[in-house]
């Protein structure tokens, strides 16, 4: 499906097909296509680039379509990689982490430090834990093969 170029945001790069590849939504998704581009939000003098998530409902482009800033889908990527390192040895504790101490994590990202922590103000933090293991678990054949992608990405550009 097309992406459309008269809307805020101006897309520059783009994956039209991305309903064919979307994890477990893969040929049943209304996440039609990615883009990178000039940011809808951009005032005059000041440009970012975002990533977006075009949807479409089947009738129409959502208002539910996402973008985000760059370094902000790079910060989930750290997030998604620091969240799946603890998992590997989360079973060593009682309800899957230490109560006692429940940041995984501080990742130093301009001067200061992205805290990685359980959400210990969910109440239901103990089974909603369990239920996201299991979860991460059953979707381990889609998060790595993208995680071995871009690992080889990475090394190509020299990361």
């Amino acid at each position: 499906m097309k992406i459309p170029t008269k809307l805020k945001h101006k897309p520059v790069i783009v994956s039209e097909n991305y309903e064919n590849v979307d994890g477990r939504y893969a040929y049943d998704t209304d996440a039609k296509g990615l883009s990178l581009g000039l940011a809808q939000w951009n005032d005059r003098g000041n440009v970012e680039i975002s990533a977006k998530v075009w949807r479409h409902t089947g009738e129409k482009w959502s208002r539910q379509s996402e973008e985000l800033p760059l370094h902000r889908v790079l910060d989930l990527s750290i997030l998604i990689c620091r969240t799946m390192g603890h998992f590997k040895e989360a079973y060593r504790y009682d309800n899957l982490y230490n109560q006692d101490k429940p940041i995984i994590d501080r990742v130093g990202l301009q001067g200061d430090a992205m805290n990685v922590e359980v959400c210990t103000d969910n109440e239901k933090i103990n089974e909603d834990i369990k239920l996201f293991n299991q979860i991460l678990s059953d979707d381990g054949e889609l998060i790595a093969e993208r995680l071995k992608v871009l690992s080889g990405m990475l090394k190509e550009l020299g990361y």
